[in-house]
């Protein structure tokens, strides 16, 4: 369980990071594109590779199917509710949010979080050890998200310590996240594990192709293309080690 925990808060920090980075380094807008442009690739092969792969050869293709469509249809749910809101500017740094928008984008965050720390948690359940292509490629996506997220953040006059706490607390959701999914789902039939797996890589899809793609051309233009392939090559390596 605490390994859970540990790997989750791992995963999370990394938005903590970025809003660092954000705050203390001038970091360019189209190296914060080639960033999340790489780590779209990453997290492309990894729910490809780690989840999809293993769901089919665990739950069979009508679970993972179902699961699947069952995920990308219930973030792209959520995330049109709460982009009404200006939870769609939570990826970008070039546009400034209100105060009202600023929870929205702090849900939005958490609501990319989840999924991902949940599957981090349920990867400890089979082996006893963390899916590292998993954690590597949550950790690398989310430092553009905290990048992204706080300089919109600051332009929109929020303070440093409120922006620093917002992170954190995603912090501590995505550890007790992993907690969640290692506790919940262990001893549960593999059908179920299946269909979860599939589930959250549906919603890890949905999110990279309605926030982490459009930021990442927006701010680095087409040569993001070769950073999202030399993500997903890395991914593949990882997953082959």
């Amino acid at each position: 369980m605490w390994n859970a925990v540990f790997w989750g808060g791992v995963s999370g920090s990394a938005v903590l990071l970025g809003a660092l980075a954000a705050i203390l380094i001038p970091i360019k807008k189209n190296i914060i594109g080639y960033i999340m442009a790489f780590g779209t690739g990453v997290l492309i092969g990894a729910a490809a590779y780690e989840l999809l792969a293993d769901s089919v050869s665990d739950g069979g293709i009508w679970a993972t199917g179902i699961g699947f469509i069952a995920g990308a249809a219930v973030f792209t749910a959520l995330d049109f509710l709460i982009s009404k809101k200006g939870a769609d500017k939570r990826k970008r740094s070039n546009n400034s949010s209100s105060k009202e928008a600023g929870l929205a984008i702090f849900i939005g965050t958490v609501m990319d979080a989840i999924p991902e720390s949940i599957m981090i948690g349920a990867s400890l359940i089979s082996g006893g050890s963390v899916s590292w292509l998993l954690v590597i490629a949550i950790f690398i996506s989310n430092i553009p998200e905290g990048l992204s997220s706080t300089t919109g953040l600051l332009k929109s006059d929020y303070s440093k310590k409120k922006i620093m706490l917002l992170w954190f607390s995603v912090l501590i959701i995505s550890a007790l996240s992993s907690m969640s999914g290692y506790l919940f789902l262990d001893h549960a039939p593999d059908y179920v594990l299946a269909a979860m797996a599939a589930f959250g890589g549906g919603g890890i899809i949905a999110m990279i192709a309605s926030t982490m793609m459009p930021e990442a051309f927006e701010d680095g233009g087409p040569i993001t293309g070769i950073f999202t392939a030399a993500g997903l090559l890395i991914s593949l390596v990882l997953d082959s080690m």
